[in-house]
């Protein structure tokens, strides 16, 4: 790809990435290496802020890094590859995360949809017709109180039992 979205907590992920990219170049297998696009949350941005975050806060748990331990690593990745490292506020993750479930039916966790959010937030310094990977690191079902609580949907509890399950769908709430 020419771009490479990636969330970015601890910044490992964006480091190994950037370095089986490099190597698949040295080796002569691809032929280019793509802009490496991290995203931290904002209320946990140690890179983008330039300083250790005390205490982070953030919707996005799994990313919710207040001093990432391959900090340098990542750096080097966003400087190597001409990329960014940049963040995303709760409120743009939430929207991401709505819009993936909705358009694509993708129920992702909301640390990894900071992807998702730096992509809808630079998407106009994007190439036209850009070859662009999203990195999606969980499924939703790791922060499933995100979702009763941010999903505007009606959760409806029941038992496993079928016939209750089926009452329930059947409803139409």
């Amino acid at each position: 790809p020419e771009y490479h979205f990636i969330p970015v907590g601890n910044a490992g992920n964006i480091t190994a990435y950037w370095k089986g990219y490099k190597e698949y170049f040295d080796c002569g297998i691809t032929k280019t290496l793509p802009k490496m696009m991290g995203f931290e949350a904002e209320g946990s941005a140690a890179i983008v802020y330039g300083k250790k975050v005390e205490n982070p806060e953030t919707i996005a748990t799994a990313i919710r890094i207040g001093n990432p331990a391959s900090w340098k690593y990542a750096q080097a990745a966003r400087d190597e590859s001409n990329g960014i490292i940049n963040m995303v506020s709760d409120e743009e993750i939430l929207e991401a995360y709505r819009l993936l479930a909705r358009t694509e039916g993708v129920f992702a966790e909301p640390g990894s949809i900071a992807s998702i959010a730096g992509l809808i937030k630079f998407k106009d310094m994007i190439e036209e017709n850009s070859d662009i990977v999203c990195i999606l690191t969980c499924n939703g079902l790791k922060d499933p109180t995100c979702a009763i609580e941010h999903s505007h949907a009606q959760v409806h509890k029941t038992s496993s039992n079928i016939d209750d399950i089926v009452k329930i769908i059947n409803s139409g709430d």
